[in-house]
């Protein structure tokens, strides 16, 4: 599994649409709306590498409202909280 943040500069006046549009593209994990230089900060979780300029570019930067995105490509996880949490769900009787 492949991990991406996304920083990115929205049109101020449409930060809560911009941010429903993209958690709805498929591959994004999270989206939140942040304090400091950005507006929003999107999690992008796919397979191969390949798919990350299909979610980022052919899709998350083409939605209306997005003005600029900056790109991280995780190397590895140190923390696995949130991997632990998504497997444990169903497993309580």
């Amino acid at each position: 599994m492949l991990t991406a943040m996304v920083l990115i500069d929205v049109d101020a006046g449409r930060i809560p649409e911009v941010a429903s549009e993209i958690a709805d593209v498929p591959g994004v994990s999270e989206v939140y709306s942040v304090t400091g230089e950005v507006d929003l900060i999107a999690m992008i979780r796919v397979r191969q590498h390949e798919e990350l300029a299909d979610v980022i570019a052919d899709r998350l930067s083409k939605v209306p409202g997005v003005l600029r995105t900056q790109t991280y490509i995780a190397f590895r996880a140190y923390s696995k909280h949130d991997l632990e949490q998504a497997f444990d769900i169903g497993l309580e009787d």
